[in-house]
């Protein structure tokens, strides 16, 4: 992203985050949960309930804690997933100071039923947007009246919540990964918040992460060998995905302005039309009964799109692969 001068950022290589925006690496997936992807039909009737203990937040915290609790970001993702897919238990999001020991940042338990909130986290993504929204220079992108530390803590939270979301997706639901499981959670982040809301919670946790590696400093053994990945590759991966759901939208003001690398944008279209197609895929045997038409006509178009976009990048590979 921009630094305070105007500047495109230079890649950075980051070590352990001071900010953690991911379950800890200690929780596996799996769980116990025994849904067999038959959705409504077998009973499965889980819901997602947000709940602020209120009587557990520090005097420091409850600033963050209102700012989210005003924005409503936690709410709209549990009421899409209301909406959209049947769980086969409840899933529990508690904004509260009493969590597991050791836990400081948002977490998905490995059952998949409680994603944890502390307060305490909410101050700190707060801290860092406050701090964005002074010494960054705001991308054209981004709306004027919202780029402040209240609406780009808020709109940052609910990326954040759609990657716990995407844990708890996957672990109730006992869906397939490809690949490390906080990859997909990153990616039912960008799924959700590029389909449902808009660019503003990519581009606002795209920001979010740049100063967080920026303070993380060099790359160290841990930052190597942990579960997520390195924090700046989380950056441009945002990006990507959120290029690649509209390139005739996003590609001047994120390639053009020189947020994503002209080197990476030709695989975004594909790369997103992929994540698209793979979590309506993923899904689909848990919507829930009056979504299923719906859902189906999204998967319908994700996959129509992913054929036309592999076709597409086919004809251009070389010169892809050239300007690399």
């Amino acid at each position: 992203m921009l630094n305070s001068g105007g500047s495109p950022a230079v890649v950075r290589t980051a070590g352990a985050a001071t900010l953690l925006v991911a379950c800890l690496a200690l929780a596996s997936c799996g769980g116990d949960g025994d849904g067999d992807g038959d959705g409504e039909r077998d009973g499965a009737q889980g819901e997602v309930t947000v709940v602020y203990q209120d009587d557990t937040v520090k005097p420091q915290d409850r600033p963050a804690v209102a700012v989210i609790r005003k924005s409503r970001v936690l709410e709209q993702v549990a009421d899409w997933v209301n909406a959209s897919v049947a769980l086969p238990h409840d899933l529990v999001v508690r904004v509260t100071g009493k969590v597991p020991p050791g836990v400081t940042d948002a977490v998905t338990q490995p059952d998949g039923r409680t994603v944890f909130v502390p307060p305490s986290f909410l101050t700190q993504i707060e801290e860092v947007s406050g701090k964005v929204a002074k010494t960054v220079k705001r991308p054209a992108l981004f709306p004027e009246d919202r780029y402040n530390a209240d609406d780009l803590t808020a709109l940052s939270t609910q990326f954040v919540f759609g990657h716990e979301m995407g844990h708890a997706l996957q672990r109730q639901l006992l869906l397939a990964n490809l690949g490390l499981e906080e990859d997909a959670a990153d990616g039912f982040a960008s799924f959700y918040t590029v389909n449902e809301v808009g660019p503003g919670p990519s581009l606002a946790a795209a920001l979010l992460f740049d100063e967080l590696a920026r303070e993380e400093g060099g790359l160290t053994l841990e930052g190597l060998s942990s579960d997520h990945p390195v924090t700046q590759q989380r950056v441009f991966t945002f990006l990507c995905y959120l290029d690649g759901s509209d390139p005739k939208r996003f590609d001047g003001p994120l390639v053009g302005a020189g947020y994503l690398p002209k080197t990476r944008a030709p695989l975004c279209p594909q790369a997103w039309s992929m994540l698209d197609y793979g979590w309506w895929t993923q899904l689909a045997p848990h919507f829930r009964t009056a979504f299923r038409d719906q859902g189906d006509e999204a998967q319908r178009h994700a996959h129509d799109r992913l054929i036309a976009e592999t076709k597409a990048l086919g004809k251009k590979l070389d010169e892809v692969r050239r300007a690399q």
